[in-house]
């Protein structure tokens, strides 16, 4: 044999053998040293990215979690049935107008997303286009099918220079019930207003509380396609057959399937894409109420030129004994080990699942949100137990070092190009309803803000932690616990067949 066959040979049983570690780690009992309850959760597919990296690592540390992306709404109602011991959501409970569930609950902030347009289009010579613009007020329209053509003016102003063929815009949405659904069409809701409340009429469309479900009506655009689940929804535009689609995700699935995710124009006029920097400049402007749930009107109006206007955390639902700060919170869990399970993975989530997020597609809490999660795991072990303190000295969150990783946004090709004033479109091409809901848009935004009982700014009202650059960080390496005695396992199994196809006579 060869010594390149045997190179080959040794690097296919190498691969074979971290497969069969792998395997073998799954059906592992849990280490010694290591307790607490398998325990159980569903809902968004938001999330789902970000879940997989902190239920793997959970699962290498020795912790039984397991989690379904099912659905925000799903996920709430299997909680809320005791079916499940968490759940993960972007949607409140009253979202899905219903009664709360009588186990208690609280919210607890996990990660900062955005949703992202992602498209498949071609200009008039055929070429992919990877670069497009939208307004803010044109990505509404479209999502409501007061636009139906790519051609349309109102895009054409949006992309100075850029000339897009007669096609129908199919857009693609979420079957069935979604937190996504509901965070994209509050984002609509408050960008113009005025179509939006005719286009809910017309309907059948709640607007006393978010829409989590578009399939009752699926004439709500002019040309439509559902697909369940985040990832189903960016294959599919992605694909050959999802040329002149357009739909609604979380941005690490555009960047995970290699879809086009579009430029959208904040209030500031700038054109943005999702990556980190931008959705934590964005959420400064993010008011949570008492429960933590949040209120994102000033969110999709943003003034700072950097923030992505579509911007949101998600969440980890939870049961919680009784506390003077939560009246939802109605019991602990009666399991022991489910309390120390999820209070150990909440830990880690904090802290250590943070360090990540904006090579995924998200953006870490802030250190303010962090020791939220801190504060949430006190009220589920109940009896009195104070918070762990965050500090930078005990959390790898690199918010606590008041830096922001993760890649940059690319250069914009169109920047160079001349084009309108912010909102010049929305009187040219858009209507008198649709220049009417730009011009109340803010205002509207603003007395829903105002209506909101008991609103307080994240952070306790305080700024410092909102201004961060997206500075470059050493992130912490992986732990060394279980990795190493894995590798020293690989080279004991390895090596000696390593060493014997080195030995071996070279009978070719």
């Amino acid at each position: 044999m060869s010594p390149t066959s045997t190179r080959r040979r040794s690097a296919r049983l190498a691969v074979a053998l971290l497969a069969v570690a792998g395997l073998l780690w799954t059906f592992l009992p849990t280490p010694a040293g290591a307790t607490g309850a398998a325990i159980n959760g569903q809902g968004s597919s938001y999330v789902a990215l970000a879940m997989q990296q902190w239920v793997a690592n959970a699962q290498t540390s020795g912790l039984k979690v397991n989690y379904t992306p099912s659905g925000s709404p799903a996920g709430l109602t299997s909680f809320g049935q005791n079916q499940v011991d968490f759940a993960g959501t972007e949607a409140e409970y009253s979202a899905l107008g219903s009664t709360e569930p009588n186990r208690g609950y609280q919210y607890v902030p996990d990660v900062a997303g955005a949703v992202a347009i992602m498209y498949n289009a071609q200009d008039g010579a055929g070429k992919k286009v990877d670069y497009l613009r939208l307004s803010r007020l044109t990505v509404a329209r479209i999502f409501m099918g007061d636009i139906c053509k790519w051609s349309d003016p109102a895009i054409s102003a949006d992309n100075v220079g850029l000339v897009l063929p007669d096609q129908t815009i199919n857009v693609v949405y979420r079957g069935g019930q979604s937190g996504t659904t509901a965070l994209f069409y509050d984002f609509v809701a408050h960008t113009a207003p005025d179509i939006f409340r005719a286009w809910a009429a017309k309907n059948q469309f709640p607007t006393d509380r978010r829409i989590i479900q578009l399939d009752s009506s699926p004439s709500f655009a002019c040309k439509t396609q559902a697909f369940q689940g985040s990832d189903q929804i960016a294959q599919n535009i992605g694909s050959a057959g999802g040329l002149w689609s357009i739909g609604y995700d979380e941005f690490g699935f555009a960047q995970t399937y290699h879809v086009p995710a579009a430029r959208v124009q904040n209030a500031h006029g700038d054109w943005i894409l999702p990556y980190a920097q931008n959705i934590s400049s964005a959420l400064e402007s993010a008011k949570l109420r008492p429960d933590l749930s949040q209120e994102l009107a000033d969110v999709y109006n943003s003034p700072n030129s950097d923030a992505y206007p579509i911007s949101a955390y998600s969440y980890l639902v939870t049961q919680c004994a009784p506390a003077a700060d939560r009246p939802t919170c109605k019991g602990a869990y009666s399991n022991p080990g489910v309390t120390e399970t999820l209070a150990a993975w909440m830990r880690y989530i904090a802290c250590e699942g943070q360090v990540s997020m904006a090579d995924i597609g998200y953006s870490p809490l802030p250190k303010e949100l962090s020791q939220e999660i801190a504060n949430s795991i006190a009220r589920m072990k109940g009896g009195g137990t104070p918070a762990e303190q965050l500090t930078a000295d005990n959390c790898a969150n690199p918010r606590f070092r008041g830096a922001i990783p993760g890649p940059k946004q690319p250069e914009d090709p169109l920047a160079k190009v001349k084009s309108l004033a912010p909102g010049a479109n929305a009187s040219s091409t858009a209507g008198p309803a649709s220049s009417s809901a730009a011009a109340t848009g803010t205002e509207s935004a603003a007395a829903t803000t105002g209506a909101v009982g008991a609103v307080k700014a994240a952070g306790g009202g305080s700024t410092d932690w909102r201004t961060a650059s997206p500075t470059s960080y050493d992130r912490p390496g992986n732990s060394t616990s279980v990795l190493v005695p894995l590798l020293v396992l690989l080279a004991i199994l390895f090596l000696p067949a390593f060493v014997l196809g080195r030995r071996r006579p070279d009978r070719s």
